[in-house]
């Protein structure tokens, strides 16, 4: 079965790519939302010195279970909008996870 796929996630074969829109100085580290065609992230570090792309990385990795090594800024290192690849075995389960991120419950 093929899966379709959304802009926020597409699957290739080490991982998955995931497009971002990061809010720095949050006040908690949270999911929200789509906003733009992009997962939508809030995260309570400031955009200084790499700290707010830091805290995604390490965000990211404690979401989906995967070790902090497993996640790359592809690009958007010095924007809110960023394309990062999260490294896995096991793409369809993080894209699953992905979509119960988004999904009204």
């Amino acid at each position: 079965m093929i899966r379709p796929e959304h802009s926020l996630c597409s699957v290739t074969d080490g991982g998955v790519f995931l497009t971002l829109h990061i809010q720095p100085r949050a006040s908690k580290n949270e999911v929200c939302g789509i906003q733009n065609n992009a997962l939508k992230v809030r995260l309570t570090s400031p955009p200084v010195d790499g700290a707010a792309n830091k805290m995604c990385r390490k965000f990211l990795a404690d979401l989906f279970k995967v070790p902090q090594s497993a996640v790359e800024i592809i690009s958007g290192e010095t924007s809110r909008h960023k394309r990062v690849l999260i490294a896995t075995d096991d793409p369809e389960k993080l894209c699953k996870s992905v979509d119960s991120l988004i999904t009204p419950h």
